[in-house]
């Protein structure tokens, strides 16, 4: 086990044990089996995409804070090379984070990489209202905001506030990279 691994085994634990949560009580509102959530916190396996976002929509938490939570203190220049990223191999996904978030600041910047064909599904939000702008880099993107459909190409840009399931696609004949900045 990585030593990211096991820093987030014990942030989930922690989180869980802090929300006075059982793993049952946990598996029920997250809708992830009890099963699965035990490995994660003895950090057998490492959590998909998917998994980390219906565990943070019960914490009322963004991705990214959970994220923070595991990593380092805050330092104002974070070069290319010493960002880290996280690859979910069952989704497609690769998420780097440019500009991770710290207690001092309000945004923070993501780069996600969809593989040609893969897809992300969001049940809900983690946080819900969170604020995104969504860059399109390279490639194309279809994204479903609740009951909204969007088509991106390299250079567009989608700002929503997210108070219900997503759902990010890549076409089967381009990946797709893209910016995200949370505020």
């Amino acid at each position: 086990m990585d030593n990211f691994t096991s820093q987030l085994a014990e942030r989930l634990k922690t989180l869980r044990q802090d929300a006075d949560l059982t793993l049952d009580q946990l598996a029920q509102q997250s809708g992830v089996s009890r099963a699965t959530l035990s490995r994660l916190e003895k950090g057998e396996v490492s959590p998909t995409a998917e998994v980390l976002g219906k565990l943070c929509a019960v914490y009322g938490l963004p991705m990214s804070r959970l994220m923070a939570m595991v990593e380092q203190e805050f330092v104002p220049l974070v070069r290319q090379e010493e960002q880290e990223f996280w690859h979910d191999a069952k989704t497609g996904f690769t998420r780097t984070k440019v500009s991770p978030p710290a207690a001092k600041l309000k945004g923070e910047v993501i780069r996600g990489r969809l593989e040609p064909g893969c897809q992300i599904i969001y049940d809900q939000p983690s946080l819900a209202g969170l604020e995104h702008h969504l860059v399109m880099l390279d490639g194309a993107l279809l994204i479903r905001i609740d009951d909204q459909h969007f088509r991106l190409k390299t250079g567009d840009c989608l700002r929503y506030q997210l108070f219900a399931s997503s759902e990010f696609i890549a076409p089967p004949d381009s990946g797709a990279e893209y910016l995200i900045m949370l505020v």
